[in-house]
């Protein structure tokens, strides 16, 4: 374990300034920011009397402000041990307003963080640029129950986008962020990141616990990310409150299954509200997971078959260069059924279409007996063609 400081680390006075006011019970990131433009430096709103204090946040805040914040030793301690923990070519840093490392796009979000928490190679974060350009990032959300397609679909979209050198954003939930991030990982490069993680809780509390080995890897080829104080748990409020923080890193935000009543329709309409693009994928009008799609889409925003549909609206921001040929073919082939004619359609799949459909419903329309139906069913399950999915229904997959 190397614990070498960068010359991009905060002195120690700064950082426990800095910590103090982020952790001070009450105050919060709008109250802060008003001090810091009063006052200037963290240092400078701590040596302030009660009275000047309330000329920018109210008598509780600026009482709370001239004492210490709950288990302040251990907390200041635990983020120093935290920073200094370099290893496996990883690295720790946390990034305040006016790091040069904080991304701009952040800034012009309703409630921008005062300081991020970030975990991922450090050569990146050893490098005073922006952690993350938004003209190349593409936020891809979802159903945390997602259909076999759904799943299929982000982790497809995902590939293609990280192909093309974005870097897919998205929040290491369950179902359609985890395919997202696993697919962008296939296309990781060494240059830039290939997919960003949002975290709702401290950078040192995964959650779910299951995605452990996924967070590993995004921090290997990618960056975890967390406005969360370190230890902070799996908390209900916070998690639609980071959705702000997935749509302003992005250009734009692609939902690919989602319900009505979701998150993923929180990240959209922030998404809008900041004048970022939102992309929706169409789905089966009988699906749960495509009501939160399809509403989108009565709403004005994109509907999206390809990669190259979302790129033909993103891709006019300055500096960001055309795909090659090759990419281009990567994109279209991840994301694209083969045509029809290409080969001739296996009567029982033309009958099974592309909505859940029962056993019996399908046996009316094929006139195939149970037991045939059920293998050939089998057949084509395990060989990725059809998923079953919960309450004997089966639906027809399409691979890129």
């Amino acid at each position: 374990m190397n614990t070498t400081p960068t010359n991009l680390q905060l002195p120690p006075a700064e950082l426990a300034a800095w910590l103090r006011l982020a952790l001070t019970p009450g105050v919060g990131n709008t109250a802060a920011r008003r001090l810091l433009a009063r006052f200037g430096t963290p240092q400078a709103v701590l040596a302030q009397t009660c009275s000047a204090l309330q000329a920018c946040v109210s008598p509780a805040q600026a009482t709370a402000l001239a004492s210490l914040p709950p288990d302040w030793d251990n907390a200041l301690a635990r983020a120093q041990d935290w920073l200094q923990t370099r290893e496996h070519g990883r690295a720790h840093a946390l990034i305040t307003l006016g790091d040069p490392r904080y991304p701009p796009a952040l800034l012009q979000t309703e409630d921008p963080p005062l300081m991020l928490y970030v975990a991922g190679p450090s050569h990146w974060l050893d490098q005073p640029a922006p952690l993350v350009d938004h003209r190349r990032a593409l936020a891809i959300v979802g159903s945390r129950n997602p259909t076999p397609q759904g799943d299929a679909n982000a982790r497809q979209f995902g590939l293609a986008l990280a192909s093309q050198g974005w870097c897919v954003i998205s929040g290491l939930a369950l179902g359609v962020d985890a395919a997202a991030h696993q697919g962008a990982l296939q296309a990781a490069r060494a240059d830039s990141p290939c997919t960003v993680a949002v975290l709702g809780t401290g950078l040192d509390v995964i959650y779910p616990r299951r995605h452990a080995a996924l967070a590993q890897q995004v921090m290997t080829h990618g960056l975890l990310l967390s406005e969360y104080p370190l230890g902070t748990p799996p908390l209900a409020p916070n998690f639609p409150k980071r959705n702000r923080l997935i749509a302003g890193l992005s250009a734009g935000t692609l939902v690919v299954e989602a319900a009505l009543a979701s998150g993923s329709l929180i990240t959209a309409r922030l998404a809008a509200e900041q004048g970022r693009e939102v992309f929706a994928i169409p789905g089966s009008i009988h699906a749960p997971q495509s009501k939160g799609c399809h509403a989108l889409l009565r709403q004005g925003a994109k509907l999206v078959e390809t990669v190259q549909d979302m790129l033909e609206e993103l891709l006019p921001w300055p500096d960001v260069a055309a795909p090659t040929a090759a990419a281009a073919a990567t994109a279209t082939a991840a994301s694209t059924p083969a045509p029809a004619s290409a080969h001739k359609e296996h009567p029982v799949l033309a009958a099974l279409g592309f909505d859940p459909m029962g056993l019996d419903q399908l046996q009316a329309l094929t006139g195939w007996d149970t037991a045939a139906l059920q293998a050939w069913l089998l057949e084509q399950e395990l060989d990725g063609l059809v998923a079953r999915l919960p309450g004997g229904l089966f639906q027809r997959m399409v691979r890129g």
